[in-house]
């Protein structure tokens, strides 16, 4: 699996002092998130994938051992959005992975706005309103239109 260009996690910096602070508390809210899920084995390594200060940001964990069995690795997004993990199999660098969050999060804002159980969709804390989902539809789409290229224009200058 290529994971490119993430670094370790001490290795992470902002664009600025500012930038690289917001981007550690997002990195403290990422583990403490992943550790507060029930099934979290112990973490041996941490990665930061991408991410805008304040905004979102995309951290790889691995694990000591398989997760019930099946991964020993995800992403984890966080930011001014729902926290939320992803399996790697099908993101496997940070612009997939960013990607693929905003499938998951248009697939519960859908469901939101149709009326249709939840019980199918990754879980949010947010209450599932129409005002939420509208909300979240439109960071997905600051994400989609402006995010992940930028995402995308890191990796192609690191050669990924």
């Amino acid at each position: 699996m290529e994971t490119n260009p993430i670094i370790p996690i001490d290795e992470m910096t902002g664009q600025d002092e500012a930038d690289t602070r917001l981007l550690r508390e997002m990195f403290e809210r990422a583990e403490s998130y992943v550790k507060s899920l029930e099934w979290c084995t112990p973490i041996t390594e941490r990665f930061f994938g991408y991410g805008i200060g304040g905004i979102i940001a995309v951290f790889f964990f691995k694990f000591a051992t398989k997760i019930n069995g099946t991964d020993d690795r995800l992403w984890v997004v966080v930011g001014d959005v729902p926290s939320a993990y992803l399996v790697t199999d099908n993101a496997l660098n940070p612009a997939a992975a960013l990607s693929l969050y905003c499938d998951m999060m248009e697939a519960w804002a859908t469901a939101v706005l149709n009326r249709t159980p939840l019980d199918v969709v990754f879980p949010i804390t947010a209450e599932p309103t129409a005002e939420h989902a509208n909300m979240l539809l439109s960071r997905i789409t600051f994400i989609r239109e402006k995010i992940i290229p930028a995402c995308h224009l890191k990796s192609a200058r690191s050669g990924t």
